[in-house]
């Protein structure tokens, strides 16, 4: 599939639904904490998504069952809201994805409930600078590929593993559009990057081994060797200049 240029008339769209994501997030975030039941979560962004006026882009998507996916601990992406109540130290990891006027914007984060335990806030620094750093190098003129060697060499370079089996994405008026965008892989491959591109990158680190394994509710995906994992995301759109983030408040 070849991949969509947005116009910047579309772009003004991505970035109020990006916006709505990133005040959900926000007030997300303030909510969680030890004691705190996943499932109300859900219905946080529920309530908010009904205010602003967007659509729950997860919910129902390849039959997922929420509006936003929690991933706790080992879990790296997609965890379904549930009865699990949150304890002190777990690292909690939010995706979230919203669409107004047809367009899709899809962002994450990670924080750690109450007091952290020892290394876990290095763990979520470590990704949200990966992000960041990734973020620097998307740029028209650049290859995807630069993106990708940037997150993995800062990850690396810090100890941690960088997820190989989920990876970013273009996105627009789908959630998953052309080009995939791995958190790894040699800076020289994939397409030049251009103007009008909108991307999701997500970089998700684990405290161990890279590789994962999937539960048995065919969603929720986990480190194989149990090790922490965080992730976060950004829907960013490439320009004649400097990468624009469309998922900040």
């Amino acid at each position: 599939m070849p991949i969509i240029i947005k116009s910047d008339d579309e772009i003004a769209i991505m970035r109020h639904a990006g916006s709505v994501v990133a005040q959900t997030l926000q007030r997300l975030v303030e909510e969680v904490r030890p004691g705190v039941v996943v499932k109300d979560l859900d219905k946080i962004v529920r309530r908010e998504f009904e205010r602003h006026k967007v659509v729950p882009t997860f919910l129902g998507y390849h039959g997922y069952p929420a509006t936003v996916c929690v991933s706790v601990n080992e879990e790296i992406v997609h965890g379904i809201p549930g009865k699990r109540v949150i304890q002190d130290g777990d690292v909690v990891s939010l995706d979230l994805g919203c669409t107004y006027r047809g367009f899709v914007a899809d962002s994450a984060l990670t924080v750690i409930a109450g007091t952290p335990k020892p290394g876990t806030q290095e763990l979520v620094d470590v990704t949200r600078e990966s992000l960041a750093t990734g973020i620097r190098e998307a740029r028209a003129g650049n290859r995807l590929g630069q993106i990708s060697a940037a997150i993995q060499a800062y990850i690396e370079s810090h100890g941690f593993g960088v997820v190989r089996e989920y990876v970013g994405h273009g996105v627009g008026r789908q959630m998953h559009e052309e080009p995939q965008v791995p958190n790894f892989g040699p800076a020289d491959r994939g397409p030049v990057l251009k103007k009008g591109m909108v991307l999701a990158l997500e970089p998700m680190v684990t405290a161990g081994d890279w590789r994962t394994r999937q539960l048995e509710d065919h969603w929720t995906v986990v480190t194989a060797d149990g090790s922490l994992a965080a992730h976060f995301e950004h829907t960013i759109a490439i320009t004649d200049g400097e990468p624009q983030i469309l998922t900040v408040p």
